[in-house]
């Protein structure tokens, strides 16, 4: 009776064994089989890399600079009379901006007029008498020079009243006023800015490597940030013959009219250089290239083949799709655009998005949207 009781319990945990070990061993085979599966197609985005016309540029950055401008100084000492502009106004040449106190200058100035009345009255009488051999030839000499010593006088105390009226030496806009009326200016005191707003230049700095590709009248587009979004042009007008020993870099300045004056000199202008002629460029979107410190690459889509060199198919009989990463040199980046210069060919597909899991012969599909191209992902990794 025990020893058949003992038998039967043995015969459960048999059963139990078994139950478990075909158990596991199922799930073995599963997950054999999850592996050992085809994995599903990576969703990415990709473009046809096309030849296209591209029109090289320069960038650089510049600083505006009227084509005249001055700060209005004194040359000689005095107090201010009269204020003859309104800050801000456009004023012409020769005109008027500042009276000094002049009576000092104008009372001497009368003296010397009258000294020099009375040198030409003695040497008019001195020339009448020397014809006569009245006088001596070396008391008319004298008398010559005395007249042209007062004639000096004369024309030195009238350029010295003449500093005492400040006078615009171009046409252009007056800045702020820095003086009042009773100010008591000396020499050099600034009394405002005067610029010429009608024609501004451009001056910037580009590599000495750069020198080869300019030349004047080249075309040069830039923007400042008082106007976002609008772009001014203008010339290059001359390329300094000398290049920067410390920066290695050369200056040049582009001119541009501003009839409008909407720009000022001192701005900030980010601008490039239109350089001339358009060839024919591979171009690729920027979001294509996968920037490593090993060189830049992209993927290129390919039909996906056997190991016996045949083409793989879908279910829909559509040629299965692979990537080859592939190491290319790129040029010039411009709105969102990139120059391949070598290891691209026209007419190739290459991926825009979801390279983060790509490899090498990694199976993919195209999706229009970046966001499907997400969702599929996550789709083939759960």
């Amino acid at each position: 009776m025990l020893l058949r009781r003992m038998l039967i319990m043995l015969g459960v945990v048999a059963l139990v064994v078994l139950a478990l070990a075909a158990y596991k061993g199922f799930t073995i085979y599963q997950q054999i089989q999850q592996f050992s599966a085809p994995q599903p197609a990576i969703g990415v985005s990709a473009t046809t890399a096309a030849a296209r016309p591209w029109q090289s540029r320069l960038p650089a950055i510049g600083t505006l600079k009227a084509f005249q401008g001055v700060d209005l100084t004194v040359e000689v000492g005095g107090t201010v009379r009269e204020v003859l502009f309104r800050s801000g106004e456009k004023v012409a040449r020769d005109q008027a901006l500042i009276q000094m106190d002049s009576e000092v200058e104008r009372a001497s100035l009368a003296t010397a007029e009258a000294e020099l009345g009375l040198a030409r009255v003695e040497f008019e009488r001195g020339r009448s008498l020397v014809s006569r051999s009245n006088i001596s030839k070396s008391e008319f000499d004298r008398l010559s020079a005395e007249l042209q010593k007062a004639n000096a006088s004369v024309a030195q105390l009238r350029a010295q009243l003449a500093k005492k009226r400040i006078l615009a030496p171009f046409s252009g806009t007056i800045g702020i006023r820095q003086v009042d009326v009773g100010d008591y200016l000396s020499p050099g005191a600034t009394i405002a800015t005067l610029q010429d707003l009608s024609t501004l230049f451009v001056d910037f700095f580009l590599p000495e490597q750069a020198v080869p590709r300019l030349a004047l009248g080249e075309r040069v587009r830039f923007s400042v940030a008082a106007y976002p979004g609008e772009v001014f042009e203008g010339r290059i007008d001359a390329i300094n013959p000398k290049v920067e020993a410390s920066t290695r870099n050369v200056q040049v300045r582009a001119t541009l009219d501003n009839t409008d004056d909407k720009l000022l000199p001192g701005m900030f202008a980010n601008l490039e250089v239109l350089l001339p002629g358009e060839p024919q460029h591979i171009l690729v979107p920027e979001t294509a290239i996968t920037y490593t410190l090993y060189g830049n690459s992209v993927y290129v889509i390919g039909e996906r083949k056997g190991e016996d060199g045949e083409v793989l198919k879908d279910d829909q009989g559509q040629p299965q799709l692979a990537v080859q990463r592939r190491f290319v040199e790129t040029g010039e980046r411009r709105d969102g655009q990139v120059v391949i210069l070598e290891g691209l060919e026209a007419g190739e597909q290459v991926v825009t998005a979801g390279q983060l899991k790509l490899d090498n012969g990694a199976h993919v599909a195209i999706v229009a949207d970046p966001a499907l191209a997400t969702n599929s992902q996550t789709g083939g990794a759960q």
